[in-house]
């Protein structure tokens, strides 16, 4: 019974430390501007790239969910408010990001992924 135990922690630490893992900060976001001749924001591009650096390693490079949950249809459950807070302040197994990511790169990934419906 110990064993199970013991390899279930082992298990889980192993997770939560691959989902945390992260130590490059990636570098502020700019201020979002708009293309004039696709109408789309820099702050999507920058919101994958801060995506990219911090969250694939649990979320998947598809938002497909291996570890943390799927999140290709986030944006229908949950609102932008919402992720907002769950990105701060973490969830569950979720870490934290607050201190972690800039207010601009929070906000910027949580408008990205609000829009995921």
């Amino acid at each position: 019974m110990n064993r199970k135990w013991m390899a279930l922690a082992i298990v889980l630490t192993c997770c939560l430390t691959a989902c945390s893992k992260n130590e490059t900060k990636p570098s502020a976001t700019p201020a979002p501007t708009t293309s004039a001749s696709t109408g789309t924001t820099t702050a999507k591009a920058d919101a994958q790239t801060v995506f990219k650096a911090n969250c694939v390693s649990c979320h998947g490079a598809n938002l497909e969910g291996l570890v943390g949950p799927n999140l290709q249809k986030v944006g229908g459950k949950l609102s932008k408010e919402q992720l907002t807070a769950i990105i701060t302040n973490g969830r569950g197994a979720m870490p934290a990001f607050k201190g972690k990511l800039s207010e601009d790169e929070i906000n910027s990934l949580s408008i990205w992924l609000a829009e995921k419906k």
